[in-house]
């Protein structure tokens, strides 16, 4: 028997795995990778106890992590549409722990906006600015992919994968996201369920010519509204729709204070946790109480959900998962394997924003 395989022989005898992963110490600590990484890099958001656990559990099973060779490293480009939020940070995370087993690197961009310029020399310059810093692959977030980002890319063979496609490029693109639609259809069902009829909805939108709202150019909030109305107009109930941009904070806030100025509503259905915090904070300056006299439902459950006064009942979509999915699914492309689109579940989970019609 060679040396290395009397110490495996001997490390599975004394219940120690020689190849032990994050997953593997996750399983047996009964936490998420996520946690174990967050141990492994020294955070603090991670209770004592488990930490401690997770610590022991390191060691019990000789866990050092891998060295990558340095000729052969696999660098990723995570480039994001916006200045980085709670939910591209919880995607951020899946995916960096994801790449921690796959011996891969990850550098974070955002967008570049390339003013005065044609899409195809936009896309040229991009493309040429990864390949020279020896990116091997991109995962976009929320990004507007336009057919000459895909065309550059196809050309330098740089594989893409996009979380939660901002439009639908003709183009078949690999992607990860929610089943938004049904997400809609739960948190409008869960609203008539509970006796509301007078509902708006805080949508993301966009203000055009002359301030005029304009419906979202953005495939999941499309969807979300789709699966809202499909519910609220089969029950003969006429919903009042207010547009937000994503950012500011301070955008979704006002339309918020419009749209309960505009009809005595009793629910309000939003595009994300932000916008239904957003509605929350616009109720209190208008002497309303959540949930009393407005129900609010959200979407996503952004950790914050959980922490705001009333919680939040949301429409939950796992991004970290996400993340997860979209660097594994990199790493099958890299590798000359097939990867397919994937949609993960969106379920409602109820809180304390939400409340039966009050007499």
């Amino acid at each position: 028997m060679r040396a290395e395989d009397a110490v495996s022989a001997r490390d599975a005898a004394n219940g120690k795995d020689s190849r032990a992963t994050l997953a593997t110490v996750a399983a047996s600590a009964g936490v998420s990778v996520a946690t174990v990484s967050k141990v492994l890099n020294g955070r603090s958001d991670v209770a004592p106890a488990t930490r401690a656990l997770v610590q022991d559990l390191l060691e019990e099973h000789d866990y050092v992590g891998r060295r990558a060779d340095p000729g052969r490293l696999v660098t990723v480009e995570l480039m994001f549409h916006d200045p980085l939020n709670a939910y591209s940070l919880e995607v951020f995370e899946g995916i960096l722990t994801t790449a921690d087993e796959l011996d891969a690197a990850v550098a974070v961009s955002l967008r570049p906006r390339g003013e005065g310029r044609s899409a195809a020399a936009r896309s040229s310059a991009w493309v040429r600015g990864l390949v020279a810093a020896g990116r091997s692959a991109v995962i976009t977030v929320t990004s507007e992919l336009p057919g000459s980002d895909l065309s550059a890319l196809s050309r330098a063979r740089i594989p893409v994968v996009v979380i939660d496609p901002f439009n639908l490029p003709r183009t078949k693109v690999i992607s990860v996201g929610s089943t938004n639609f049904t997400g809609g259809l739960s948190a409008a069902g869960h609203l008539l369920e509970l006796g509301h009829r007078q509902i708006g909805i805080l949508a993301l939108g966009r203000t055009g010519p002359g301030g005029v709202p304009q419906d979202s150019d953005s495939y999941p909030a499309r969807q979300r509204l789709g699966g809202w109305r499909e519910v609220l107009l089969g029950a003969g109930v006429e919903p009042v729709v207010a547009l937000a941009p994503y950012e500011p904070r301070e955008a979704a806030i006002a339309a918020a204070r419009r749209l309960l100025k505009s009809a005595p509503l009793t629910a309000v259905l939003c595009f994300s946790d932000v916008f239904a915090h957003a509605v929350v904070l616009a109720a209190e300056e208008l002497g309303r109480s959540v949930p009393d006299d407005l129900s609010v439902v959200g979407y996503d459950d952004a950790p914050f959900a959980t922490t705001v006064r009333p919680t939040l009942t949301t429409v939950r979509q796992d991004i970290s998962a996400k993340g997860h999915l979209a660097a594994g699914m990199l790493a099958d492309l890299l590798a000359g394997r097939s990867a397919e689109s994937q949609l993960l579940p969106a379920t409602l989970v109820v809180r304390g924003s939400t409340a039966p019609l009050r007499a």
